[in-house]
């Protein structure tokens, strides 16, 4: 094949000296692919800090592979200290991959993600420019121990707040996890979060080494890996190997089954649909609801089982988990892994599912029964939202309760804790204001806290419904992403307190329990939702919020969507003299 980067560096024009000049090269170096790095280690973000040290051992990969590695920084995204969300930033990243890979001679990328946003930032980004490219996952913090347990990053952290505001944890042990956590270094998080979700995702698509998605920050492993990964990336250069041709309809079916079998994120289900809407593919609520249906829980891992993903990378991981999914054909063995080979021509490297004490279970011996993930819809979410049923207490799949409703974060905080709010364990507890446009950026806002004399009474559940997110590391009957959003005049937006709101998992059924003439009235008194952004009057927020679509498509920009499979929208530049 002819490299990419030819246009650039081919001729003995002046234009083509200062490019060979610009990157170093000489006439050896003609027909080496040049391999763009994509770094996004940064010390705001303590989850991808070790690609500092594994950069190098992927440009050692490339090199070993006959090819030309070069090193590029991108904004890093974080959930840790990113305001209001480091999902506002995602499709801007996306962007800027994209849009490098435009510019620069550069015949494939090896994406460096690990935390959350970074992950489906390079797979949109890889999915639009469509140049051979896999990602380097960077793997999960350890686990120190909390008072004789090992400490689950963000899930234990939930399970230790409900402890502290029920007065059962008192300061000093507050502050005893905190340097617990503190100790656990770089890396995702060490449950099955959006971090360690999408990685397995990733892997599974084939868009990352098999093996890779569930490796310890920091090792040799890890290390091990990101030569590899540099290694395998020029030969896809050479055999023109695609994201186009990984990241098919099928692939993403996979991936939705694979999602439900681990007890993933419901993040997770947004990324993929914006990973979709990059190429034309059907992502819709209703397709992973038929997916979902017949998946149990395999993946005995927090926050919807008991373990750890180091423990599950010990058991086999990823390629355990399809073997399982596809001894009863619920997973394409017969596609393509990210080193080329089928799947099922992987997976005998690997342990089998069901062995004794694996934390990966078969389908006959689930650690819960399908379904893990629903997605519903009703009066209250025309458009569909999704609830993770392993994380929920069956005795709310089916309740109808008294709507007590925030209208903001700030509202909630405010509120939540206020011996005057008028709140009992039955209600439902709703959360607006938190969608995509609303503040913009669809904040993990989704799982208010149980109000305080509730917790100290040992509630530790309540239905929540809302528009926003909540973390793959959270737990209880949420109902999340519901769409349309209040800000843009969904009919969340028009509930009062005192309302009954139905939630129906069976029934698959979110609803309103107003008369649609009641409704009416609120409505026009209401006037029309105003389209959010005016508190932003430049940049990139309200850039975000002028074009951001609904959750259930993604909470992609419209304009960065493609109408079809077949179209493309990445154009490659004119070289020339600047």
């Amino acid at each position: 094949m002819t490299l990419r980067s030819v246009g650039w560096f081919a001729g003995d024009d002046e234009v083509a000296v200062l490019h060979r000049v610009a990157l170093r090269l000489g006439p050896e170096d003609a027909g080496r692919p040049v391999i763009g790095i994509a770094d996004t280690a940064s010390d705001l973000n303590p989850c991808n800090a070790g690609f500092t040290a594994l950069a190098e051992h992927v440009a050692d990969g490339v090199r070993a592979a006959g090819g030309v590695p070069v090193r590029f920084p991108v904004m890093s995204l974080g959930e840790d200290l990113m305001k209001p969300s480091a999902m506002l930033y995602r499709n801007l990243v996306a962007m800027e991959l994209e849009e490098t890979v435009r510019a620069y001679p550069l015949d494939g990328v090896v994406h460096l993600a690990n935390c959350d946003k970074t992950v489906p930032a390079a797979l949109m980004a890889a999915a639009s420019a469509d140049v051979p490219a896999l990602l380097l996952l960077g793997g999960a913090r350890s686990a120190p121990e909390f008072r004789g347990r090992a400490l689950g990053a963000g899930t234990d952290l939930w399970r230790a707040l409900d402890d502290r505001r029920a007065g059962v944890l008192d300061d000093a042990g507050w502050r005893g996890l905190e340097q617990c956590l503190a100790c656990a270094g770089p890396g995702a998080c060490n449950v099955m979060g959006t971090a360690s979700t999408l990685a397995m995702l990733t892997e599974a698509m084939g868009m990352a080494l098999p093996g890779t998605a569930l490796l310890d920050a920091v090792g040799p492993d890890i290390e091990a890996a990101a030569r590899a990964t540099g290694e395998r990336l020029v030969a896809m250069v050479r055999a023109d190997e695609r994201p186009s041709a990984r990241l098919t309809q099928a692939a993403l079916d996979t991936a939705a089954r694979v999602l439900a079998a681990v007890g993933g994120s419901t993040n997770a289900v947004i990324h993929l649909a914006a990973v979709a809407g990059r190429l034309g593919l059907d992502a819709s609520l209703d397709r992973f609801d038929a997916l979902w249906r017949g998946v149990p829980l395999l993946a005995d891992v927090e926050p919807c089982g008991s373990g750890l993903v180091h423990r599950l990378r010990r058991d086999g991981g990823l390629p355990t988990v399809l073997a399982a999914l596809g001894a009863g054909g619920l997973a394409d063995l017969d596609a393509v892994a990210g080193d080329g080979r089928a799947w099922r021509d992987v997976l005998p490297a690997y342990p089998a599912p069901g062995a004794d004490g694996s934390l990966v279970r078969t389908l006959a011996d689930p650690v819960l029964p399908a379904p893990t993930l629903a997605a519903v819809s009703g009066t209250l979410a025309p458009s569909g939202a999704v609830i993770k049923v392993a994380a929920a207490s069956p005795d709310l799949l089916a309740h109808t309760g008294r709507a007590v409703v925030f209208d903001s974060y700030d509202d909630m905080r405010t509120r939540l804790d206020d011996p005057a709010l008028e709140v009992d364990p039955g209600d439902v507890l709703v959360v607006r204001g938190c969608g995509p446009v609303g503040v913009p950026g669809m904040p993990e806002w989704g799982m208010a806290p149980i109000p305080q004399r509730l917790v100290e009474r040992g509630v530790r559940d309540m239905v929540r419904v809302s528009d926003g997110r909540m973390s793959g590391t959270s737990f209880g009957t949420v109902v999340l992403h519901v769409a349309p959003e209040a800000a843009v005049g969904g009919p969340l937006g028009l509930v009062e307190d005192g309302d009954r709101v139905r939630l129906d998992v069976p029934a698959r059924r979110l609803d309103l329990l107003v008369p649609d003439a009641e409704l009416a009235r609120r409505r026009s008194a209401r006037g029309a939702a105003p389209r959010a952004g005016a508190q932003h009057l430049r940049g990139w927020p309200r850039l975000y919020a002028d074009h951001v679509l609904q959750a259930d498509r993604g909470a992609d920009l419209d304009f960065l969507t493609a109408p079809t499979p077949a179209h493309r929208t990445f154009v490659e530049p004119v070289v020339g003299r600047s």
